[in-house]
């Protein structure tokens, strides 16, 4: 029993620590967007499906000592592929679709290991019932999903504050080796337990139970897919409309494993009529925070509520699921329908739903089909007939007033929006705050909930700069300061609305990265900043570092990196090594402007300590104006020119950078998120 224990709460401790170990390395090279971690889940959910179903054929039609030899040989020949360091052909050039580059990646970089680890649980539980009482081969399947749980537990508090990325891969890669030979004992083990077994016929226990229907098949299928659609679901919520720090995409994977491990591990964590309740109350819940808040929630409030939602639908799925568990003789078959119904869950999520639908609706959705099945369920809750006709009446009337809240929620978004679009990259929404006649009327784009700039619809003030570039900013005093002296060349990372083109004169050159096609699309045909420019003003699609990291210098005069606030951080752009790509672009007496306004985290004291490592000056502005046109915003300036820092403007302006004790410098191998926390 030791040998088999070990032997899966390895590979599931390796299996899910690969997990943010290499997403970590792939989301710099894709612009540090959410959906290259939904991408990373449904590639896993997919090998995981391919792992069951060769577990299970094999167990089903091939000898025990067959079935040794050819996994032994696999598991041999994977070793080829270590150290799991991505390769950099694997960047992109900027105009291809991430979600296939991303896959391919991750197949040539973790493929064979990945699958094999995968096959580990439903194999080895497979080989322990062959020879052993089946009263507890399910309890191996708890030992795994706590082995994963340990592992993303650990990865953001013991392994990622410490470790470099390239020493964690190859820690892992050391683990996988260990892993192989653990596996392959495990096998000849089971090899001779089986043979021991079928010598002794009286001492084997019937494990036939019932043969499973083409319903429990149905059951399976939907449960495991409503797990794993709520988890990518909530994921995408928190991390695009409430948060979107990397961290935060391990806590509802986290939860999902919990509820696996307590339905699995005992009968007694679950109880249908305990739980319905609470599911009831949380999803209206959510639901109704939904239409009435507008999805815009305090981050100490919005966490908690999602994460406390979707542990009571998983226990509610895990727990029913659980509750359908065949004999073990049918265990792989079993394993593999949980596991095909995680991978079409993840596939609606991750692939589907961006490509049909224009804003995430499928959260509120998810709800709605929550309760439509807690209700199916019910309909034979007790012997009772009055608790039998009770019981779905309460849940379909919360299911109405869940739909209610949703469908109003999804009406209220496109009634107020001139435009509504998704893609890889996150939802975008231009919207109009009133007619055009209006003189304060403005159009806004939306990424999420969080504004990416404005503009006044009335043609007399459309060329006023607005939100977080206005005069007063730090970005708006450094391009000023140039200006006073001639033509300047202005660089910026982030398009937004282009509000930043509005400086521009004739004779300046202003010059956007922007990495989401479509955000270019929007600035130059929704908004006028950038076509009623002066300047001569350009847009480049791709990410601003991998195209930094190709082109000659570009000589600006201000480089503004405009990249954090409150939404995703592509902690790639504020690295040591980012820093000195953007300081071979900027003239000597140049000056890098980072936008460092941020809800949650204390990006400044990062800045500024990877400046002094170049022996730069630094100056934070902090411009708390909110009448207006303005908003309230943090840049700090870096720049080998203490002559400019020294000007009225700037330097009247300027705050102290409080430092973070024991701050470990950003670099390309080591950044850490929970440090600057505010």
């Amino acid at each position: 029993m030791i040998l088999y224990a070990l032997t899966i709460f390895t590979s599931a401790f390796l299996l899910f620590l690969v997990q943010p170990i290499l997403a970590k390395q792939v989301l710099p090279w894709f612009g540090g967007s959410a959906a290259v971690w939904t991408t990373c889940l449904v590639f896993f959910q997919f090998l995981l499906l391919f792992g069951y179903a060769y577990s299970d054929y094999t167990t089903r039609r091939m000898t025990p000592r067959n079935q040794l030899i050819l996994h032994a040989g696999l598991l041999i020949v994977s070793l080829v592929s270590l150290p799991i360091i991505p390769d950099a052909s694997w960047k992109p050039a900027g105009d291809e679709d991430p979600t296939w580059r991303i896959l391919g990646l991750l197949t040539f970089t973790i493929g064979l290991p990945y699958f094999l680890l995968s096959t580990t649980g439903p194999l080895v539980q497979a080989w322990f019932a062959r020879a052993h009482s089946s009263g507890t081969v399910y309890r191996l399947f708890a030992l795994s999903n706590f082995a994963s749980l340990l592992a993303l537990i650990s990865y953001p508090f013991a392994v990622e504050p410490w470790i470099t990325t390239r020493i964690q891969s190859f820690g892992w890669s050391a683990g996988y080796a260990l892993f192989v030979i653990v596996c392959i004992c495990a096998g000849m083990y089971s090899l001779r337990a089986h043979t021991e077994a079928q010598a002794n016929p009286a001492a084997q226990k019937n494990d036939d139970g019932p043969a499973p229907t083409f319903a429990h098949y149905g059951m399976w299928l939907l449960l495991s897919a409503m797990g794993s659609f709520m988890l990518l679901a909530v994921t995408n919520h928190i991390t695009h409309d409430v948060a979107s720090v990397p961290f935060l995409w391990l806590l509802p994977l986290t939860i999902y494993l919990i509820t696996f491990i307590l339905c699995f591990e005992s009968h007694n964590w679950y109880k249908r009529m305990v739980f319905l309740g609470p599911l009831i109350v949380v999803v209206g819940a959510l639901a109704w925070f939904m239409h009435e808040e507008g999805g815009i929630m305090d981050f100490k409030t919005a966490v908690p509520l999602f994460s406390a939602g979707l542990f009571i639908m998983c226990m509610f799925f895990h727990g029913e699921l659980a509750a359908m568990k065949p004999a073990p003789r049918y265990l792989t078959t079993f394993f593999l329908m949980v596991s095909l119904g995680g991978a079409l869950g993840g596939v609606v999520v991750g692939f589907i739903a961006p490509k049909f639908f224009n804003t995430y609706y499928e959260f509120g959705i998810g709800l709605v089909i929550t309760l439509l099945l807690a209700a199916y369920l019910t309909i034979d809750v007790s012997a009772n007939a009055g608790i039998r006709r009770v019981v779905p009446i309460v849940i379909l009337t919360a299911v109405g007033f869940t739909g209610y809240h949703v469908y109003h929620y999804i009406d209220t978004l496109s009634n107020d929006a001139r435009l509504m679009t998704r893609n890889f990259y996150g939802t975008l929404r231009v919207k109009d705050t009133g007619p055009e006649t209006s003189e304060t009327a403005m159009r806004r784009l939306m990424h999420g909930v969080i504004m990416h700039g404005e503009q006044y619809l009335n043609p007399k003030k459309s060329s006023r700069i607005t939100t977080y570039y206005t005069e007063s900013s730090g970005v708006g005093l450094a391009v000023k300061y140039f200006q006073e002296a001639g033509p300047t060349r202005v660089g910026v990372v982030g398009l937004g609305t282009g509000t930043l083109a509005a400086y521009g004169r004739k004779g300046d050159v202003v010059r956007f990265y922007e990495i989401n096609p479509q955000v270019i699309e929007i600035a130059r045909r929704d908004f006028r900043f950038i076509p009623d420019s002066a300047a001569h003003v350009d847009t480049v699609l791709g990410d601003a570092r991998l195209t930094m990291e190709r082109e000659p210098p570009q000589k600006y005069d201000v480089l503004a990196i405009d990249a954090f606030s409150s939404d995703a951080i592509p902690v790639h752009l504020i690295t040591k090594e980012a820093l000195a790509i953007y300081l071979k672009h900027i003239k000597p007496d140049g000056v890098i402007a980072f936008h460092v306004t941020n809800r949650f985290l204390k990006l400044a004291p990062v800045v500024k300590q990877i400046a002094d490592t170049y022996g730069l000056h630094t100056a934070l502005i902090s411009d708390d104006e909110t009448e207006g046109d303005a908003s309230r915003t943090d840049w700090v300036l870096v720049t080998r020119n203490q002559k400019l820092l020294e000007h009225d403007s700037i330097k009247d302006n300027t705050s102290q950078i409080t430092e973070i004790p024991r701050l470990r410098l950003w670099t390309d191998d080591f950044n850490n998120l929970v440090q600057i926390l505010k």
